[in-house]
């Protein structure tokens, strides 16, 4: 099987790069993602059985998804071949396809590895299927998106999904020390700026190896160990992994709501900070927080969605960083605030009564009658003006006739709800004791 250089006509003598040299021979080497390559790993199980089927890797960059695919093909003898769904088309797939079927008549199979498989539009994702039915060829398709939302649910019916992790740091300290290996070096860094270092990767083994050759191409000849404003100095900090239009961005604002809603102010605060260090729009935080304070806080401190909209405001007035204090504020106030979804939940059974009960209308007893054909018609009679009633509550129904008074709104014990809880058991026992009105 060629190498990637022996492909391209490059001596594996010439000039690569670190991780390129160190990426692993078998899939024994590769680390961190023993679910999938250990002794009862899903991979290890398809070799085993000499059968090889379609799969979708998904996971963060530097995962080893190319790798791996590489080594399957290898250890399966099949044929592999690579493109990436960025720079390919349709003629691109049927070459590939035309080849596939020809190794396929003399016996040979073929895994093809489409690196950022999600970017291929609905036609292209369905032009694998009949390939893939037939076994013209395995697929492996690679995506750090969430499949469910970016590819065709009939490719993902004909493929498995698994999950790459991220690297651990322990994964990653296993890199660092193979790179050691085969620098014949040990990488001067003091303790801690060696944990900033694994740090600095943020989960992604390529991303490591490619900050250590950085530093080993510039602290070759004498010197001390470099320190962490040393080497932070040497090699630029990485941007965190986050798009604000992908999975990133929707995975940090559900952490940060459910923080939030689980009461854990330490946590939210830890989310949010991660959201402004990936550069998400704070205003798009700031009406999050809105949305929190009334989906899980509402009635039970009214207050929240006050303090939500106006860290909103301020940090549209003070703009970065001042604003960004007031929106950790309201994350603050808004996870130790009482909690209640009441609100919420009364407010979706009320449509759904509302969407089953058609076009009713009101109780005429309810309706003005501001013509005398109307006052004729029964418009307001019978009206009691709960002002004037003992306790502020006449009783009278306020539901179209054909309904049953419902019970949507059932507040808890907690914060202000408590209070509004006794209210309402009041106004109920008064409206029982009076009698069904009219």
């Amino acid at each position: 099987m060629a190498t990637l250089f022996e492909a391209v006509a490059l001596d594996e003598n010439a000039p690569r790069p670190l991780a390129d040299r160190l990426r692993p021979k078998s899939l024994k080497s590769v680390v961190g993602q023993d679910h999938l390559l250990g002794a009862d790993g899903i991979l290890t199980r398809m070799i085993e059985a000499g059968r090889l089927a379609s799969v979708v890797f998904w996971g963060p960059p530097g995962s080893g998804k190319t790798t791996i695919a590489r080594l399957l093909a290898e250890h399966t003898n099949h044929h592999f071949e690579q493109l990436s769904a960025i720079h390919s088309g349709v003629q691109d797939l049927r070459k590939i396809f035309d080849g596939a079927r020809t190794r396929r008549g003399d016996g040979f199979g073929t895994v093809l590895f489409v690196d950022e498989v999600h970017r291929f539009n609905r036609a292209q994702q369905d032009s694998f299927l009949p390939v893939m039915e037939d076994g013209t060829v395995v697929l492996v398709g690679a995506t750090t998106e969430n499949p469910s939302f970016e590819l065709n649910s009939a490719l993902l019916s004909r493929a498995t999904v698994l999950t790459l992790n991220r690297l651990d740091d322990e994964a990653l300290e296993i890199l660092l020390t193979r790179a050691e290996s085969e620098d014949g070096h040990s990488l001067r860094l003091e303790p801690g700026a060696r944990a900033m270092l694994v740090n600095m990767a943020d989960g992604d083994g390529r991303t490591l190896l490619n900050l250590a050759e950085e530093i080993f191409g510039a602290t070759q000849g004498e010197g001390g160990a470099l320190s962490i404003a040393e080497m932070t100095d040497l090699v630029q900090r990485r941007a965190p992994l986050y798009d604000k239009g992908r999975d990133g961005h929707y995975n940090l604002i559900s952490a940060l709501h459910k923080s939030i809603r689980g009461s854990d102010p330490d946590a939210a605060l830890y989310w949010l900070a991660r959201m402004f260090a990936g550069g998400e729009d704070p205003l798009y935080i700031g009406r999050r927080l809105v949305r929190m304070a009334v989906e899980d806080i509402g009635l039970a401190d009214p207050q929240a969605l006050v303090q939500a909209n106006a860290a909103k405001d301020a940090y549209h007035f003070l703009g970065s960083p001042e604003g960004e204090l007031a929106l950790a504020q309201a994350t603050v106030y808004l996870a130790v605030a009482p909690k209640s979804n009441a609100a919420y939940v009364a407010f979706k059974n009320a449509g759904r009564v509302a969407r089953e009960s058609g076009s009713l209308p009101p109780p005429k007893h309810i309706l003005n009658a501001p013509t005398g054909l109307m006052k004729t018609e029964g418009y307001g009679a019978g009206y009691e003006y709960d002002h004037d009633a003992e306790g502020g509550v006449s009783g009278q129904n306020y539901f179209p006739d054909a309904v049953t008074p419902q019970d949507f709104y059932r507040p808890t014990d907690r914060g202000l709800e408590s209070r509004i809880r006794e209210r309402l058991k009041e106004w109920r026992e008064l409206r029982t004791a009076r009698g069904p009105r009219a």
